[in-house]
């Protein structure tokens, strides 16, 4: 994660958590993050990207995916070599369904028009909906918008979950385990700020402790304790846009119990300190 410096606020300028833009796109640009999701459509070869320290190359019509808060950055882009959208991150993170699988989604950050011609044609579509949404600005158009950013996260998720459950089997990837999970998430999202442990999830799913550890971490790709955190810093960027709330206010309200260890994950997984996040945020506003 870089920085505070690196950081980019996304001007919702049309529709409130959802930017278009397909004109004026640098062939480079240097390394920096935001909270919003980012795809872009890929129009020429010779591209390249860099998402986490990782070199990527799509392909002309390939899809290319940056999750929130991923550091990355255009290392070379033909002239008009593409589009893209950004969508803000409360639209994956609110919904349960998407955060039991988010590790597995995150992951994903090329779907090849090669590999995948089908998917990235039903996905390219949805995003020129989106643009026809953008321009035209019919009523409702952030709930149409929002309808179909979720169409795209259900195509990507069952992708995901296709090519995951290929790799390690079906005994992790049940639909009896899904339910274990989105069950768990759904409790933790609804209790993150009570002083609730993994033996109290584990006890809610009606597993024992040892086994849902086992299936939280195989699926979810994360310990108990980083998972809740991680909920907790998104609850706290929530409040943070409440000037009315202090920042000591905001930690607690999430569920953390001491200022400093709030302080020192929200930088861990944003990159800046809450009261720099809310700085930005202020300007931003």
């Amino acid at each position: 994660m870089g920085n505070s410096l690196d950081k980019e606020i996304i001007n919702y300028s049309n529709i409130q958590g959802i930017t278009y833009v397909d004109k004026g796109i640098p062939r480079y640009f240097p390394s920096h993050w935001h909270n919003a999701a980012e795809f872009t459509i890929i129009f020429k070869d010779k591209c390249e990207y860099k998402i986490n320290d990782k070199i990527y190359s799509p392909e002309k019509g390939d899809i290319l995916l940056v999750w929130p808060r991923e550091l990355h950055e255009i290392v070379h882009m033909p002239e008009n070599g593409s589009l893209f959208i950004q969508f803000e991150s409360r639209i994956i993170e609110s919904n349960t369904d998407l955060v039991s699988v988010s590790r597995f989604i995150k992951a994903c950050h090329i779907i090849s028009a090669k590999k995948e011609p089908e998917l990235v044609t039903k996905m390219t579509e949805i995003i020129y909906q989106i643009k026809d949404i953008y321009i035209n600005k019919p009523n409702f158009s952030e709930t149409k918008s929002k309808m179909l950013v979720y169409e795209l996260m259900i195509l990507i998720g069952e992708y995901v979950m296709r090519e995951r459950r290929g790799q390690i089997g079906d005994d992790v990837f049940s639909d009896k385990s899904w339910d274990y999970i989105r069950t768990a998430c759904s409790y933790i999202s609804e209790h993150s700020a009570d002083d609730i442990s993994e033996a109290d999830v584990a006890a809610y799913t009606g597993l024992s402790p040892y086994y849902f550890s086992k299936l939280f971490n195989e699926y979810t790709q994360t310990p108990f304790p980083a998972y809740l955190s991680s909920i907790r810093v998104q609850n706290a960027i929530n409040l943070l846009a409440n000037e009315n709330l202090s920042i000591t206010e905001c930690a607690f309200m999430s569920g953390f119990q001491s200022t400093t260890t709030f302080n020192k994950l929200f930088k861990e997984l944003t990159g800046c300190t809450p009261r720099e996040f809310r700085k930005m945020h202020r300007h931003g506003q």
